[in-house]
């Protein structure tokens, strides 16, 4: 339905949608002129109602009109007007989060740029007139949305028998490949292959004992730079092509191995799944592992002997697949639609007179690289936001990016402590860019952004965490990563 505009003014298609069922449901609004206009019902989903409707930018109002009663959807905002309760929509410019916000579905997993948050939807923020939730507004001065104890228990029931009744097959891409390393592979071209092939890690295969034993990643390289600096020389060439990964796997298993009752050491095992374990014990086994993937392996025989990698199973893509199994039935999940600072997930600076909770990583460019590497192994997090001196975003550093001193043999000559974070993300970006930061790698939020929308953005393959920025200065508020969402709707 297009909303004649006499003036020329850009229209917004925006799609509402019903989820709650009826035989026959219309919706009537201010842009309607109060006329119900016919909803029809989604193919495969006989209870759900949408229709799209091209509005201009500005306010406006609407209520369903359901078998012939008036209804309004108590999910999204409403008002008490002149004509009693209605639902109301504030439109400030043509974005893909209008069609999301009015509908149960989850956003499409279309193409949308790394800078998810840009300068100028930060900087123009429209002030509200009525406590509403909007994806690139800032919380209103209206009552806070609240989580109640009996919303939480509902998602995280649905989610859980979801998982729970779910397979890791599923998970199965049409297409695609999947980079497996040999363990008498030298250190040195393992890393140029991850470099190249733009992966942080890759499962090995140890062909004597005909079996995947375990997995090869960025944080090693970051180990083997640490542990070589720790002795006041930079790895030569030489030394990373004498090095195997096996070599130096029993370097570290040296240096890690737990002591058990008896004194003897304990390697950790190869954490794998099988594609008949169900998405919930997937997840489970990374979050309690602290792991980025799970090699998903298939063993014919019961000795495990004759194992076929299928492919490695991450938190993102356990995600995008509850995105798309809730995508039109999200007001299932109630605290999907709650703002994240309503709810109790990710990491947040205190405020002034707040308890301190969880430290938040942040870094000036000009800390060393040796600061950052020892920060992303003591914190244990995957990347650290770098910051200016009133802790606006700048860029951030990811573990990955360590693979990038491989171009030009570049761990060969720099020296950890003298290289400023400035320089190592400069490294990285060549030769996309050398002056200046890129935010090619930075996924952004606000504090009034629902849930749903932090996790649609998690659930690409190359976004790990979201870094919750204030509107405007895009000062650092707090950073959301794929293992918080996970711990709060499993509720471990």
């Amino acid at each position: 339905m297009d909303y004649a505009n006499e003036r020329g003014m850009m229209l917004i298609p925006t799609r509402f949608v019903w989820p709650y069922g009826g035989r026959d449901v219309y919706i009537s609004g201010s842009f309607t002129g109060w006329t119900p206009w016919p909803m029809t019902p989604v193919e495969g989903c006989p209870t759900v109602f949408q229709t799209i409707c091209s509005l201009p930018q500005g306010y406006h109002q609407y209520k369903f009109v359901v078998d012939g009663e008036w209804r309004h959807d108590e999910h999204q905002p409403f008002i008490s007007s002149n004509i009693g309760t209605v639902n109301t929509i504030l439109l400030n410019r043509d974005s893909d989060f209008h069609s999301a916000l009015l509908s149960p579905q989850m956003p499409h997993s279309g193409h949308v740029s790394s800078m998810d948050v840009d300068n100028e939807a930060l900087q123009h923020m429209p002030e509200l007139s009525h406590p509403q939730i909007h994806s690139s507004d800032s919380v209103s001065n209206g009552p806070l949305p609240t989580m109640s104890d009996a919303d939480l228990a509902v998602s995280q029931h649905r989610i859980g028998v979801f998982l729970s009744t779910h397979m890791a097959y599923e998970l199965l891409p049409e297409s695609g490949k999947v980079i497996a390393l040999d363990v008498d592979l030298p250190v040195k071209q393992a890393f140029h292959i991850l470099h190249e092939q733009g992966i942080s890690l890759a499962p090995l295969w140890d062909f004597s004992k005909k079996k995947f034993v375990g997995v090869l990643s960025a944080l090693d390289f970051i180990l083997i730079m640490r542990e070589l600096g720790s002795h006041g020389s930079n790895p030569t060439e030489e030394e990373l092509e004498t090095h195997t990964i096996s070599a130096w796997k029993e370097a570290k298993s040296y240096m890690n191995n737990r002591i058990d009752g008896q004194g003897s050491a304990v390697s950790r095992q190869l954490v794998h799944a099988g594609p008949d374990d169900s998405l919930k014990e997937v997840a489970l086994k990374i979050l309690q592992n602290g792991a980025a993937t799970v090699p998903i392996i298939h063993s014919p025989s019961e000795d495990a002997s004759n194992q076929h990698l299928l492919f490695l199973a991450s938190l993102s893509g356990i995600l995008k697949c509850i995105c798309r199994f809730f995508k039109n039935s999200t007001s299932l999940l109630p605290v999907l639609q709650l703002p994240i600072c309503a709810i109790p997930v990710g990491t947040w600076l205190p405020k002034i007179g707040e308890p301190k909770g969880r430290s938040l990583a942040l870094l000036r460019p000009s800390a060393s690289l040796s600061t950052a590497l020892n920060l992303l192994i003591q914190a244990q997090v995957s990347s650290i936001p770098i910051v200016d001196d009133n802790d606006s975003l700048l860029d951030i550093y990811s573990r990955s990016d360590i693979t990038s001193l491989t171009k030009d043999k570049l761990y060969t000559h720099i020296n950890l402590e003298e290289t400023t974070i400035h320089q190592a993300l400069q490294y990285r970006d060549e030769p996309f860019s050398t002056h200046g930061y890129t935010s090619q790698k930075c996924h952004m939020c606000l504090r009034s952004d629902p849930l749903y929308k932090v996790m649609e953005r998690l659930s690409k393959p190359e976004v790990r965490r979201v870094v919750i920025v204030e509107a405007g200065s895009k000062r650092v508020e707090g950073i959301i990563s794929l293992s918080d969402v996970f711990r709060f709707l499993l509720g471990t």
